[in-house]
């Protein structure tokens, strides 16, 4: 799988074919259906192996918050490595092994927190679906081009010519003050408000203080 997820790295997913992985693995093509059956199987085998090890602690995670921020940065990270992986569509729960051991991790991260085993796994599963939506947030991702060819930066630009007072007030004095040629990490950001919400579940579980 390493050779696969090595191929989609650096030529993207929309190249990879059973044929040329094959031709790049110096086999035939049909040995290699032989071990894999259809490039459907060979993508979600492909994604497991991408994900790698997350970052189990050491020790058990008293600060869940710092635990969580932790799991979220370390899995935009691998979506930043493999960007191919936002390609593929989710066809249900993680049933496969690495995916798996990145939910165990997130649980963990979760287990002083008084929540109940049902919200654990509702707050895992709204985690990785900010992460996955939000890796076209991050700095990184908003310095590049997007599908028409426009990064953030130019994006700025465009808009300081299309955009006028009267019709878009608002609007223009974000221009004019450079917020959209100089964004904030767009995905820290929302990150803080997610986790936000979810510290107010757990101060409730908790009996304490929820924010106002």
């Amino acid at each position: 799988m390493a050779e696969a997820v090595g191929f989609a790295d650096s030529g993207g997913l929309a190249k990879l074919s059973m044929a040329r992985l094959a031709e790049r693995l110096g086999c035939a093509t049909m040995s290699l259906y032989r071990h894999v059956a259809t490039k459907d199987d060979l993508l979600v085998l492909m994604l497991d192996t991408a994900y790698g090890e997350p970052p189990f602690p050491e020790a058990p995670v008293d600060n869940w918050r710092a635990g969580l921020e932790l799991w979220t940065t370390q899995l935009l990270a691998v979506y930043q490595r493999h960007p191919w992986m936002l390609q593929i569509p989710t066809a249900g729960p993680p049933l496969e092994p690495g995916q798996l051991s990145w939910m165990e991790c997130g649980l963990q991260m979760l287990h002083a927190t008084g929540l109940s085993a049902t919200e654990k796994f509702s707050v895992v599963l709204l985690m990785n679906g900010y992460v996955h939506a939000g890796t076209k947030l991050s700095p990184k991702a908003l310095e590049m081009p997007d599908d028409n060819g426009v990064s953030m930066p130019q994006y700025g630009r465009i808009l300081a010519e299309l955009v006028d007072a009267e019709h878009f007030p608002v609007l223009s004095e974000l221009i004019t003050a450079g917020v959209i040629d100089a964004p904030t990490d767009e995905f820290v950001f929302g990150l803080q408000r997610v986790l936000d919400g979810v510290e107010v579940l757990v101060n409730a579980r908790q009996g304490g203080r929820t924010a106002s």
